[in-house]
């Protein structure tokens, strides 16, 4: 080979390794429904970062941990997934998700100490942070004022105490006019577990400490709601969704419920609707709220795990934006430039302060069971509030691993 065809074969090589390099990295991300905030994230940032191309696949919520094991071990994982909060702790238990902790500590834009405590938590298993959360969202107790005028009830004083909360509700009560004094869903899922932890944490206990005098309390006082037919029976079968039209529609003074609703109850409710945070068991009680809503996270089996940090960095520094736009709370401590329902977001700002982590447990989902299995059953009177919630805890002490 002449010195001149060396040097042509070099060039040739280098043009091509140089090619090869200004090839896009393809980032795959897996959404939710609605996808409308992967799918916007993902084209703003394509738009600022031309180096990076990403394909957006929505799957079904309740599938994402199950699709995600096939996928791994098919090896067609994505980089990038939504990830619902109390799923992180079971994925890592698993291996599938990356150590963010080294990315986040050379990050000059996810500050972990900015994120609120719970959304903090449900990132991060065994002192590690494995997600970055998307936004969040918590309950609270929305009511009608005009109902509360209607009945001599102060509706610039809504009920801070499990007991002006009691008493608000008999007062609300309207049997001859089909209207309960309050809604809420203690249904035998997810849901019904989501709503019951706050209480239960307020009086003191917690997902793993079911069976105190606190926790028996909280489920008795759920009893009594019932058995006074202050709440409808359907209580025990349907959800969140379902207990907030019974609110928009008149037929319950008061409900808890999300964010979530905000933009159908504004349309629904034809009345004066307002929020206010759960009332404690007593003044000075430890305030909680419930965590939802979920996190991204970068996958282990990932080839570009650099890029996919660099996306899912980006879009936590849209955090400002997200309660306008996409419905969810910021997760973090961030200024949100006039916020629709200013009252209503004022008091679910404040609520996100007290919003506990479900778990971390890879056993969340058997945990969760055993919690709306004790609810169930207590309700209905199957069992006593304690027996139903020392059986719960039996059942958790025995989980490995938990």
């Amino acid at each position: 080979m002449t010195r001149m065809t060396m040097l042509l074969a070099g060039a040739a090589a280098l043009f091509v390794t140089t090619a090869a390099r200004a090839e896009p990295v393809t980032l795959e991300v897996w959404t939710v429904s609605p996808p409308d905030y992967h799918q916007t994230m993902a084209a703003e940032f394509e738009k600022a970062n031309p180096d990076i191309k990403i394909n957006v696949k929505v799957v079904q919520f309740p599938d994402v941990v199950n699709d995600l094991a096939r996928a791994v071990a098919t090896g067609g994982a994505p980089d990038v997934t939504y990830v619902d909060n109390p799923d992180i702790a079971l994925l890592v238990s698993k291996g599938l998700l990356t150590d963010l902790t080294p990315m986040v500590a050379a990050s000059s834009i996810v500050k972990p100490a900015d994120i609120y405590p719970g959304p903090l938590s449900a990132a991060t298993y065994e002192d590690k942070l494995y997600a970055v959360p998307r936004g969040a969202n918590t309950i609270a107790l929305y009511y009608n004022a005009d109902m509360f005028k209607a009945k001599g009830l102060d509706p610039e004083k809504p009920p801070t105490t499990w007991d002006e909360f009691h008493k608000a509700a008999k007062a609300l009560n309207d049997p001859a006019n089909n209207v309960y004094g309050l809604a809420f869903s203690a249904v035998g899922t997810e849901e019904g577990t989501f709503q019951f932890l706050p209480w239960l944490q307020m009086a003191g206990g917690d997902y793993d400490k079911l069976d105190t005098p606190g926790g028996i309390k909280a489920l008795e006082f759920w009893q009594t709601l019932l058995d006074e037919k202050l709440a409808s029976p359907d209580t025990l079968v349907r959800g969140q969704y379902d207990s907030t039209a019974t609110f928009n529609a008149g037929n319950a003074a008061m409900v808890i419920s999300g964010p979530w609703e905000l933009p159908r109850m504004s349309k629904e409710a034809k009345f004066d609707w307002r929020v206010a945070m759960l009332p404690l068991p007593e003044p000075g009680a430890p305030r909680a709220s419930a965590l939802g809503e979920g996190d991204n996270v970068v996958l282990a089996a990932s080839e570009h795990p650099a890029e996919a940090f660099r996306f899912v960095e980006y879009m936590y520094s849209q955090m400002p934006r997200v309660w306008n736009e996409f419905g969810y709370l910021p997760a973090s401590k961030v200024s949100v430039s006039d916020p629709q329902y200013a009252a209503a977001f004022k008091t679910f700002d404040e609520s996100m302060k007290f919003a506990r982590n479900r778990g971390p447990s890879p056993e969340w989902s058997k945990i969760s069971k055993a919690i709306y299995t004790a609810v169930q059953s207590a309700l209905t009177h199957q069992s006593d509030a304690a027996t139903a919630l020392k059986t719960a805890q039996a059942t958790i002490d025995g989980l490995p691993g938990r």
